[in-house]
């Protein structure tokens, strides 16, 4: 289970990596300054949360609580999705309504993080 979201993690920063490339060359001459800060935000928040899987993936084996590592990972990825998907879409598009989507993954970040406080908590030292 636990590869899996090495996986997961390795193909979303990959995916990160060419989002920002495609801003950084391709939408640079095509989107408003603001749309372009929009999009960087979405790739650098897509960054940290892919990076963030691979590690607590790698070391989920030094916590006891599983379980509230996997809905860690689950809601970081959730939130990379719900996220920066809906801020690049937003970008793409144009369809501002997509900024309401965007809050939904912030929670779920803020719960993923929350969640692997409280596996580390139950940890034995």
């Amino acid at each position: 289970m636990l590869r899996r979201y090495i996986r997961i993690g390795s193909l979303s920063m990959a995916a990160a990596v060419a989002l920002g490339a495609f801003g950084a060359h391709i939408l640079e001459s095509h989107l408003t300054p603001e749309r372009l800060a929009t999009w960087e935000t979405a790739v650098q928040y897509h960054m940290i949360h892919a990076v963030a899987l691979i590690i607590i993936a790698l070391f989920a084996d030094k916590l006891q609580e599983l379980k509230k590592v996997l809905w860690s990972l689950r809601l970081l990825w959730a939130g990379t999705l719900i996220f920066s998907g809906s801020l690049y879409i937003l970008c793409l598009s144009g369809i501002g309504v997509l900024g309401a989507i965007t809050p939904i993954g912030g929670v779920a970040f803020i719960l993923g993080w929350i969640m692997l406080f409280l596996a580390a908590r139950s940890a034995r030292s």
